[in-house]
């Protein structure tokens, strides 16, 4: 690649950045929901279930607040990436995304473009949410050191998320695709040890949580927060090969959607 090819590479994505981040940030029925739906579950989860941390066997020195404040961030994270790819169907099923091909000689910059878009839009979530976790007197063990670690583990998995999404929105090209890219995250993130530790649950949901990957992410997350790193690499393993997994998937919806024309 040229410099004249790079120049051209980082234009494109830092304007599919730019707009993408700019439309989500100033439309109303666009951030509305990016920073309601996390403090929405940060509040029912953390305060109304808060009695859940008196249960047999439930040990979690930094309190309720903190366990849920773990599964809220990557939970906002994965959302995070969700919603930036309602915003690549929206611009296929509009016609705007079929510009873009025309005028990108690298294709692959606007799947860039859109995932920066995703991580600056989820940065705004976690920074008011972290901030909001510490004003109601979350704890945290390690001197607070160990939370770079859970942040990475979520900017994995929004960037996983969002590469999920562009799959689907590439080779479908409407916003009805919706369904198709969120009900895949949502039942991810809930068939994994939301409510109480893994140890707790029982049956069938145990067996399920067990050999879910995300359950990896969310222990090693709460152990960050702990003070008391566990699992982390397996996390962080697991969090890169899903998202090696998504990239491809986007790759090949990419070539379909270049195939189809826009």
């Amino acid at each position: 690649m040229t410099r004249d090819d790079l120049r051209s590479y980082r234009s494109v994505v830092l304007g599919v950045a730019w707009r993408t981040v700019h439309n989500a940030l100033t439309t109303p029925n666009l951030v509305i929901p990016t920073l309601a739906f996390p403090f929405f579950f940060f509040i029912a989860f953390a305060g109304g279930l808060s009695q859940l941390s008196h249960l047999p066997g439930f040990h979690f020195a930094q309190g309720y607040t903190a366990f849920q404040f773990v599964f809220v961030m990557l939970q906002s994270a994965a959302f995070g990436g969700v919603f930036t790819g309602f915003g690549i169907a929206r611009d296929f099923e509009y016609g705007f995304a079929r510009r873009l091909m025309l005028a990108a000689p690298h294709r692959s910059a606007l799947v860039v473009g859109y995932a920066l878009a995703a991580i600056i839009r989820w940065a705004v979530v976690a920074v008011l949410l972290t901030s909001a976790a510490f004003a109601v007197g979350m704890s945290v063990g390690g001197g607070g050191v160990e939370l770079v670690g859970l942040y990475g583990l979520a900017l994995i998995l929004n960037s996983a998320a969002l590469l999920w999404s562009a799959g689907i929105a590439t080779r479908l090209r409407t916003i009805q695709a919706g369904p198709a890219m969120q009900m895949p995250v949502f039942l991810a993130l809930f068939f994994a040890p939301v409510y109480v530790p893994l140890d707790l649950l029982s049956g069938w949901i145990h067996a399920v949580a067990r050999g879910n990957p995300v359950t990896y992410l969310l222990e090693a997350g709460r152990s960050f927060v702990s003070g008391n790193a566990v699992h982390a690499g397996v996390a962080y393993g697991s969090a890169a090969a899903l998202t090696a997994l998504c990239a491809l998937w986007a790759r090949r919806g990419l070539r379909k959607a270049e195939a189809a024309g826009g």
